[in-house]
């Protein structure tokens, strides 16, 4: 049990940024929480039995109750715990709906960009979803623009959906970067975000979710090398 008799369990892996998203949600509202790790390749019978349709992490289990998908957890979490922390979702139903555009857009659009970099079997492959990911991060800078209104995130003065949805996939850009030698957040490209990115990872609820480069590039490789081994078997 979690203080205040509340059971929050948290079923994830430590580099899924999906449950990156989750964790910092729960900071962000101050929910004490039980983090589950589930082992690499793995499904756990709990995960199995708490996701039955898409037997994936991350999943939320408050009170025995499962909730899944990331962004559909952060909006739950940002409902029951609505007076503790700052809202993640903004009381303005247009604003609303403009956030959850976004993150829906990182989701479908921009992040499977990123993956394809590291997926990429020939260098016009790679030199194609680049492209695409910077092409992305400049409609992201009009984003930033419009939805944080002048301010740090944006959610405005606070982390918010975006920020979650965005954020969470900086450790992957990171290693990313380590390991092409591409910098994603060119400050003359696109400086709102360049400077975001430094907010965002200096926050307390951030910091101490978001995994280490070097860690996140051994795990890039190994993900690369079972990539490469598939892709021979086909």
């Amino acid at each position: 049990m979690t203080q205040g008799g509340e059971d929050v369990k948290l079923l994830g892996a430590w580099a899924s940024p999906f449950v990156i998203r989750i964790r910092i949600a729960l900071n962000l509202k101050g929910v004490d929480y039980e983090f589950l790790e589930e082992v690499f390749g793995v499904k756990s019978e709990l995960l199995l039995e708490s996701n039955p349709v898409y037997k994936k992490i991350p999943v939320l289990i408050h009170d025995g109750k499962p909730v899944c998908e990331s962004m559909i957890i952060v909006q739950y979490i940002d409902e029951v715990w609505a007076t503790k922390g700052p809202a993640i979702l903004s009381a303005d139903p247009y604003d609303r709906a403009l956030h959850r555009f976004w993150a829906y857009y990182v989701d479908d659009k921009w992040f499977p960009s990123v993956s394809a970099i590291s997926r990429a079997q020939t260098e016009e492959a790679k030199a194609e979803a680049v492209e695409q990911v910077f092409a992305g991060l400049k409609l992201l800078e009009e984003a930033f623009q419009k939805c944080g209104k002048g301010k740090g995130f944006f959610g405005g003065d606070t982390i918010g959906y975006v920020d979650i949805a965005l954020g969470c996939f900086l450790a992957w850009l990171k290693a990313t970067e380590k390991m092409t030698g591409i910098k994603f957040f060119d400050e003359a490209k696109t400086p709102l975000l360049a400077q975001w990115v430094e907010r965002f990872c200096a926050d307390v609820a951030v910091r101490g979710v978001m995994p280490e480069t070097d860690k996140m590039v051994e795990f890039a490789k190994m993900l690369q090398t079972k990539f490469k081994a598939a892709a021979s078997a086909k």
